[in-house]
C-alpha cells in the first residue's frame, strides 16, 4: 500500500473503533445516585408498591406501583390524566426494588442502541437517560383514563420500562411488572409489612366467624378472578390492557 493512502478496511476498522469507544462511553457516563431513604420517601431508579385500601384488603398481592427518577422523587399514575409526583397516592412505600441502568438501552443514535430491538426501541420511543425516559411516560399517560382493571399503575411502570428497555426487554406489562415487585422488591420495614398484612389478616379472620367456610370460597374466587383476567388479558386480548 502507498505511504499516505488508507484501505477501505482501514478507515471502517478506525470508525468502527471509534463508534464503540464513543458508545461506550456513553453507555458509562451514569453519576452516582443517592442512598435510598425512605424517611423522606426518595428512592432513586426504584420501583415502589404500597397496598390499595380495600382491594389489598381482600387480595394481598394486588397493589400500587411507582417508578422514581434518579434523585428518588416518586411518579406513579394515581387518576384520569394524572400522574403523581413525589409520593405514593395510597400511601408511603411497602416494597422497594432498586434497578440496574446499567441493564437499560440508552441509544444516543439509531446505530448506538446496546439493545436488540433497534428501530422498534426508537420507534417507541427510546430515551438517553433514566429521567428522559420516564419524562415521556409522564406526558404519555397525563392523556389516559385510569382504570384499575386495565390501564393503572403497573400499565404506566411498564411503559417507562419499556422505553428503558429494561434488560434488553420491551415485553414489560402488568403482569411481570407486578411479579418484578413483589418477588424481588424488599420490604421497607416490619410496619410495612404489618401495615400490608394487616387488614386482610383482620378480614379474613371476621369472614371466617360470621361467615363461615363460604367465605373462604368466595375470597379465593375473588382473587382467582381477578388473576384469570389479568392474564388473559395481557396475554391472549393484548388490546384490551394497552393504554
Amino acid at each position: 500500500m502507498q505511504r499516505g493512502r488508507f484501505s477501505v478496511m482501514d478507515v471502517q476498522g478506525a470508525s468502527d473503533i471509534e463508534h464503540m469507544s464513543s458508545t461506550s462511553g456513553f453507555q458509562h457516563e451514569l453519576w452516582p445516585l443517592d442512598e435510598i431513604d425512605p424517611n423522606k420517601a426518595k428512592f432513586p431508579c426504584c420501583l415502589v408498591w404500597t397496598p390499595l385500601p380495600v382491594v389489598s384488603w381482600l387480595a394481598p398481592f394486588i397493589g400500587h406501583v411507582g417508578i422514581c427518577r434518579e434523585d428518588g422523587t416518586i411518579l406513579d399514575f394515581a387518576g384520569s390524566s394524572f400522574v403523581n409526583i413525589d409520593n405514593l397516592a395510597f400511601g408511603p412505600a411497602a416494597r422497594c426494588l432498586q434497578l440496574d441502568r446499567n441493564q437499560c438501552c440508552f441509544p444516543p443514535n439509531l446505530a448506538g442502541h446496546t439493545c436488540k430491538h433497534g428501530y422498534m426501541h426508537t420507534e417507541y420511543g427510546a430515551a438517553i437517560t433514566w429521567d428522559d425516559a420516564l419524562q415521556s411516560s409522564v406526558c404519555h399517560f397525563e392523556h389516559k383514563t385510569y382504570n384499575l382493571f386495565t390501564c393503572n399503575s403497573h400499565s404506566f411502570v411498564a411503559n417507562c420500562l419499556n422505553r428503558l428497555c429494561y434488560r434488553g426487554s420491551m415485553g414489560w406489562n402488568m403482569i411481570n411488572v407486578a411479579a418484578l415487585i413483589l418477588f424481588k422488591g424488599h420490604w421497607i420495614n416490619w410496619k410495612s409489612i404489618i401495615r400490608s398484612f394487616f387488614p386482610f389478616t383482620v378480614v379474613l379472620c371476621l369472614g371466617i366467624v360470621f361467615v363461615g367456610w363460604p367465605f373462604l370460597i368466595g375470597l379465593f374466587s375473588f382473587s382467582f378472578l381477578l388473576m384469570v383476567w389479568f392474564l388473559t388479558g395481557t396475554y391472549c386480548m393484548k388490546n384490551l390492557l394497552e393504554c
